[in-house]
């Protein structure tokens, strides 16, 4: 949940004369395919090392010292609003706070893996370091496993309190999604309206896989929730004007245009002007562009931030954002990247993995979704399981990186891909360490074997 700022001149300032404006505004993004990068973004949850509730906002162990002490020690530029520290900037690279307080990563736009890795593992490594001396450990994991929604503190941002007052309008989960999930995000490029859509398409017609693959929030509120991916159920009820699968992204005619006038009728949650965010949740954007809200008329800057604020499966901003699994654990992190780089960058590759979705329907793909956040790759698709569609997902995922020459070094996206690989064969998903961790042994342990499962290392 990135903060996009707009700039006050130039083609943001601008304002809405009509859609066409807008999808230019996306296709501002374009790039040749030489150009093309890939971006990273990851969730870190950060817990009592004693037992595995999340650590406050506030205080000598919270949130925002460790964010202070990590920006003094490493180099980092703390971004700030009001009297509080809550971000961090480093060139490219960002660290932004979701609300309950989880950390996230938004790395540059990078060549390989092997960058994507460095960068991952170069800021896991100073947050763990910081952590450590705080007696807090560092989770890779998609859901908050222990403390209860009003056990987290809020992280006082002002858009977040807007947010949550009107989730509660809407759906039954946005707080639980803002405050206790976390995802990795991999960020992809384009190089035309058609190319958006189709990768877009792809995307979106293989999230109920990777959903399967990388489920990994079995636990929450100190329970077993039933899903292994928790995360994934929780987005089926946050908003249904801004959430889910796009359907018209599976019909033929479909352009940026559909998602230009998608978004113009999802509700806005607010505008920002001089650093400061106006409430008008509710209102549709569309509404704002004709006539105007609260004394401010639409600009394209408004419109940029207003995308930043839909939570589609696959999201078109200016680049495209696959965003539809849960956060991972240092070993399988780089598989998800890796994926994204081998079926949306390499054509045959991108072509192969869609043949094994395109003939269902859009019923059958929301099923599917839903069944496997639930059953994982047990999960049937029509006359297969999920595990059988992944095998040859990750089959096609490894050709298309050899193609590209992007296997980097031991360690990079070949071998997170060989470890993914191993797993499906056995029907696992990151998940059932978890579960095996808070079911094998006596319950007082719990917390101390799901830690040692789950956290990040050096």
């Amino acid at each position: 949940m990135s903060d996009y700022v707009a700039t006050t001149e130039g083609p943001d300032a601008d304002p809405i004369t009509g859609p066409t404006q807008l999808v230019e505004h996306i296709l501002r993004g374009a790039k040749p395919r030489e150009d093309w990068r890939l971006g990273t973004e990851l969730e870190f949850i950060a817990v009592r090392r004693d037992d595995a509730r999340a650590i406050p906002w506030s205080g000598p162990d919270g949130v925002e010292v460790l964010l202070r002490e990590i920006g003094e020690r490493f180099g980092w530029e703390q971004v700030r609003e009001g009297a509080h520290t809550i971000g961090l900037s480093r060139g490219e690279t960002s660290i932004t706070l979701e609300p309950g307080g989880q950390i996230e990563l938004s790395g540059r736009p990078v060549q390989t893996l092997t960058e994507t890795r460095e960068e991952i593992e170069g800021f896991a490594r100073e947050l763990v370091t910081v952590a450590d001396g705080h007696g807090v450990a560092v989770l890779g994991l998609g859901a908050q496993p222990v403390s209860r929604l009003d056990e987290i503190e809020w992280v006082p941002k002002k858009r977040y309190g807007i947010m949550a007052a009107y989730m509660t309008r809407v759906g039954r989960h946005g707080q639980r999604m803002m405050k206790q999930t976390g995802t990795v995000q991999v960020n992809v490029d384009f190089q035309s309206a058609t190319d958006a859509i189709d990768k877009m398409r792809i995307a979106t017609g293989i999230g109920p896989i990777l959903n399967a693959i990388f489920a990994n929030s079995p636990l929450v509120d100190g329970e077993d929730s039933g899903y292994l991916s928790f995360r994934g159920q929780v987005w089926t009820d946050v908003d249904a004007a801004r959430c889910g699968m796009l359907p018209f992204l599976f019909h033929e005619r479909a352009g940026v245009e559909q998602y230009v006038e998608w978004a113009l009728d999802a509700p806005m949650y607010f505008v920002r002007r001089n650093g400061v965010y106006i409430d008008l949740s509710g209102v549709p954007f569309r509404d704002f562009m004709r006539r105007g809200a609260a004394g401010h008329e639409a600009t394209v800057g408004d419109f940029a931030l207003h995308l930043s604020t839909l939570f589609p499966e696959v999201r078109l901003k200016t680049y495209i954002e696959l965003r539809m699994i849960d956060a991972q654990p240092r070993e399988t992190i780089l598989a998800l990247p890796a994926i994204a780089k081998s079926l949306l960058y390499e054509d045959d590759c991108r072509a192969g993995v869609w043949d094994l979705v395109k003939r269902w329907t859009l019923d059958e793909r929301r099923e599917i979704l839903r069944d496997g956040c639930r059953y994982g790759l047990a999960t049937r698709a029509g006359r297969f399981r999920l595990q059988d569609l992944a095998r040859e997902l990750l089959a096609i995922a490894a050709t298309g990186l050899r193609r590209l020459g992007d296997s980097g070094e031991p360690g990079d996206g070949a071998a997170a891909l060989d470890t993914v690989a191993a797993l499906v064969e056995e029907g696992r998903c990151p998940a059932t360490a978890s579960l095996e961790a808070w079911r094998d042994g006596p319950p007082a342990g719990q917390t101390r074997r799901l830690i040692d499962r789950t956290q990040w290392a050096f």
